[in-house]
């Protein structure tokens, strides 16, 4: 039995317009230092939100480390993004237990709401929705964390009002 490709276009990315001095002291920092590929790609992260094209061609550029190489860890370990994220990225659990209290209509009342699909980030950059395997909270299943918040015991519409209740805060600020 043959198995039909399927021909799929990719999305063209437009990649943001970024400072890339605002890494110079990062890279001053570990340039030439053994096992420093992991660090600069944190602090990259950590500065931008999420690791721009741009800035790995910067970091390999001025520190020797291989394209390919730092790609390759970006894409391996899950605390890396490649592309932008919101300013509150929306984790809900979707392990055993959590999946057994249906933390699918928790999700989907998201996406419903925000207008984005699983992995994605709405268009005012203030939400990123993310199906994570195990927040490790199985007694309050299903459960989403917003930051260092974690709720519990959810319904789509309890989460839904908590996610409303984050973008009438952030607008009175």
């Amino acid at each position: 039995m043959r198995i039909a490709r399927l021909n799929i276009e990719k999305e063209q990315i437009t990649q943001d317009v970024v400072d890339l001095s605002v890494i110079d002291d990062l890279i001053k920092k570990y340039k030439g230092k053994k096992g420093n590929m992991i660090p600069l790609l944190q602090g990259t992260q950590a500065i931008f939100g999420y690791i721009p094209t741009k800035a790995f061609e910067k970091l390999a550029e001025e520190t020797g480390l291989e394209l390919s190489d730092m790609y390759g860890v970006a894409t391996f370990y899950a605390q890396f993004r490649l592309h932008p994220v919101g300013k509150h990225v929306i984790k809900v659990c979707h392990g055993t237990a959590c999946h057994v209290q249906n933390a699918s209509k928790i999700t989907e009342a998201l996406q419903d709401s925000l207008k984005v699909e699983d992995g994605g980030t709405t268009e005012d950059r203030m939400f990123t929705l993310e199906s994570v395997a195990c927040l490790g909270c199985c007694s309050l299943a299903p459960v989403m964390a917003i930051g260092g918040n974690t709720y519990g015991k959810l319904s789509g519409t309890e989460a839904v009002k908590i996610v409303k209740n984050i973008k009438i805060t952030e607008r009175g600020k």
